[in-house]
């Protein structure tokens, strides 16, 4: 395996009716405390009444900022940072999904820096602080609950960029199950994708010697596929949840790719394409990395076979390696579609016409990806493959 540091300071609090440690928290922290929340679902499930009364039990003063989009965009940040320059914001507490906690990132490192956060988000600059922040989560998904990843949409000029910092990680991050209840079936099932993605993403490395990282990944998503189908008949089962919930979390804080760095290169392509039409993250993913991961089968066949055992039940008996792969790449694919989530861009009314220009975002910094290195006419193959 390759060599690595890790290091996560986020302190996970989970568990029913863990709300009841953010008061002491946010306490540590200071005073001014800016909310950051997304389109007022937590105001319609009760969440932010219990927010509101544990902060005012300490005689916090309190400012708000609503409205951040599902693909965080640019000029959200920048109200964000606003205020938090104009009153003296010590804290920020993200109450939502990932949307919303990656936004607060992006506001944390601003606040404390005297040009434009785009510029440290593009990494032209270097952030040197940031105002410490929590979160309670509410959607079982991104993992930016215990990471310092963000991604943030500039609608301007049609860029979504995944970047971090050290400064990034959440402080605390309160996980209660019962909060993502109220999580539509689409929502949740977005949410499922997104945390798989990120666990297959880590699995194709590579770096040899990686049977513990291999069988983490494993864990995660067998855990997530005997889980997700029972979730999706009954929303609101505590443990079913619970499940999930645990599961997006570990999926991207960092222990699948401790000395195995992965790919990535299905996440960049699909952060170009909903720059340009702005369509779920998650969405996308469960179109595109069927298409990458057959794209990229004769790279290390050997792993798509492995994955295709392991994960998905193949038989390889009688069968070549490339049989094995691409069953289980068919598995893959209609397990995501058995759950509702969409399988061609057609579904989202997306043609080829704009294929050329998603192709120089998603190249704007050359070829991109860990285990297979992606150009622009590779991303255009993966790209009509998917209509």
């Amino acid at each position: 395996m390759d060599e690595f540091i890790y290091n996560n300071p986020t302190r996970l609090i989970f568990g029913k009716g863990q709300i009841d440690k953010l008061g002491g928290e946010i306490e540590q922290l200071g005073k001014n405390v800016l909310v950051v929340y997304g389109g007022g679902s937590i105001k319609r499930n009760g969440v932010y009444d219990q927010v509101i009364a544990q902060l005012e039990a300490i005689d916090a003063r309190v400012f708000e900022l609503s409205g951040v989009e599902p693909n965080p965009r640019l000029s959200t940040v920048h109200k964000g940072v606003e205020i938090c320059k104009n009153e003296n914001i010590d804290v920020l507490l993200a109450v939502g999904g990932g949307s919303v906690i990656d936004c607060t990132k992006a506001i944390a490192v601003g606040a404390k820096y005297d040009g434009d956060v785009w510029d440290i988000i593009t990494k032209k600059e270097q952030p040197a602080a940031a105002l410490p922040l929590g979160t309670v989560l509410t959607l079982a998904a991104t993992g930016s609950e215990m990471n310092a990843g963000s991604v943030i949409t500039n609608w301007d000029t049609k860029e979504k960029v995944g970047w971090g910092s050290p400064f990034n990680f959440p402080t605390f991050s309160i996980l209660d199950p019962v909060y993502t209840y109220s999580v539509p079936e689409d929502q949740t099932v977005y949410g499922i994708v997104d945390m798989m993605t990120h666990v297959l993403e880590a699995y194709f490395r590579k770096a040899e010697n990686v049977p513990l990282q291999d069988r983490i990944c494993e864990s995660i998503l067998t855990t997530v596929i005997e889980t997700a189908p029972q979730l999706m008949e009954d929303l609101e089962n505590y443990e079913h949840r619970e499940t999930i919930l645990y599961c997006g979390t570990m999926a991207l804080n960092g222990i699948t790719q401790m000395g195995a760095r992965g790919d990535w290169g299905t996440h960049n392509l699909e952060h170009a394409v909903s720059a340009v039409y702005d369509i779920p993250h998650a969405g996308g993913l469960a179109i595109l990395f069927p298409q990458w991961l057959r794209y990229s089968l004769d790279t290390k066949i050997e792993r798509h076979v492995q994955l295709a055992v392991r994960v998905f039940g193949v038989d390889p008996n009688g069968k070549s390696d490339r049989e094995v792969a691409l069953e289980g790449i068919e598995r893959l694919e209609q397990f995501w579609k058995s759950l509702g989530a969409p399988s061609r861009l057609a579904d989202y009314d997306i043609d080829d016409s704009q294929f050329e220009v998603i192709a120089d975002k998603a190249c704007a910094n050359g070829p991109f990806g860990n285990f297979k290195k992606l150009d622009k006419e590779d991303v255009l193959t993966i790209l009509k493959n998917s209509r």
